[in-house]
């Protein structure tokens, strides 16, 4: 599990770890069961302290994306799929509000827009 801190973001540390373990769960790149690396482990690799990575992890905990087991470690939670879909959702659609703001700054239309995205599906698979 690769976590990158980017200090420039603006965004607390605690936070940018607790978005990305989420998303890789989100994802799919974590699996219920999967063990977390150590709360201490991960802040020495961090090089951050153990205090701000507890405290992402006990976010994480408190929105169900995984659980601790004293004295072996935290683990992803199982997932209720219904949610994932609506947390994935709920991503795409920031995307698109993102993309239909820059498409009216360039004055594209929605038929220009649908083009590109056929375009960029196909290049996907």
């Amino acid at each position: 599990m690769n976590i990158f801190i980017d200090n420039r973001s603006g965004a607390p540390i605690y936070d940018q770890i607790y978005t990305q373990i989420k998303d890789l769960i989100v994802g799919g790149k974590l699996a219920e069961g999967d063990a977390l690396p150590s709360i201490r482990n991960l802040a020495k690799d961090l090089r951050i302290s153990v205090i701000t990575t507890k405290r992402a992890y006990d976010e994480l905990e408190r929105e169900g994306f995984i659980f601790t087991v004293a004295g072996k470690g935290c683990f992803v939670a199982p997932q209720n799929a219904e949610l994932l879909r609506e947390e994935s959702l709920k991503r795409i659609e920031g995307h698109m509000r993102a993309i239909a703001n820059e498409a009216a700054a360039c004055g594209l239309s929605k038929e220009e827009l649908a083009d590109m995205y056929a375009l960029v599906a196909e290049e996907g698979q």
